[in-house]
């Protein structure tokens, strides 16, 4: 009976020494490559924490510093004349408005103010109040004057559609307090802002400020 006759292999050495040398740098570089992966890992992740961190203290921050525009508010306007008769040489109109800073820790530079009342959108009297002042946290100022003379600038024909709407039972008018401010906190002071403060009025029958628009908050807005 025949059979395969079949030579037996061993491994020499040689080959051993190599399988051995083959493995160990195998493993070797899977080692630095797990270390690398690893050390890249804490990385981001210390990153990203800090990242976080600092964005959450920016946040409460912001939320305790940010600046609220100041609160207008017209309490007092009356035109005397157009119930006196007296025509519009001499007429005036008389105005009182309220700012507020309802920040906590913010401060306003007012470095000028100017009021100018409307019409139909026509400018019938402007004027400047004021002289700049600073205004503390938490505090409310008085904004009043009159407007006459020179500051008008109303003709008869003006005057004649003053008395048309009076007779309809009200003169809308609209009052436009124009400031340039700046923010104050602690030692350090914002740019300049220009702030209109819009403040839409009627008068009644008498001359006097509607309930209505009396206490009425005014629209703030920068440009």
């Amino acid at each position: 009976m025949w059979t395969e006759n079949r030579i037996p292999t061993q491994s020499t050495p040689e080959n051993r020494t190599m399988q051995r040398h083959h493995t160990a740098r195998y493993y070797a570089h899977r080692v630095k490559e797990s270390l690398t992966t690893r050390v890249s890992k804490l990385i981001c992740t210390v990153f990203l924490t800090l990242l976080f961190l600092v964005g959450i203290i920016s946040f409460i921050l912001w939320l305790s510093l940010r600046p609220h525009r100041p609160r207008f508010h017209i309490e007092e306007f009356s035109i005397p004349a157009l119930v006196q008769g007296s025509g519009f040489q001499n007429a005036q109109i008389i105005y009182n408005v309220t700012a507020r800073n309802a920040n906590q820790n913010i401060g306003v530079y007012y470095d000028s103010m100017q009021v100018t009342v409307y019409y139909q959108d026509q400018i019938i009297g402007s004027s400047p109040v004021l002289s700049s002042f600073y205004q503390k946290p938490k505090n409310t100022t008085i904004i009043a004057g009159t407007l006459r003379g020179a500051s008008l600038t109303v003709n008869s024909e003006r005057w004649e559609q003053f008395m048309a709407s009076r007779a309809q039972g009200q003169a809308v008018f609209r009052l436009d307090v124009v400031s340039v401010i700046r923010f104050k906190i602690s030692s350090w002071d914002s740019k300049h802002h220009k702030m209109h403060a819009d403040c839409p009025v009627g008068v009644g029958p008498d001359g006097l400020i509607l309930p209505i628009y009396k206490d009425k908050r005014c629209s703030v807005y920068f440009s």
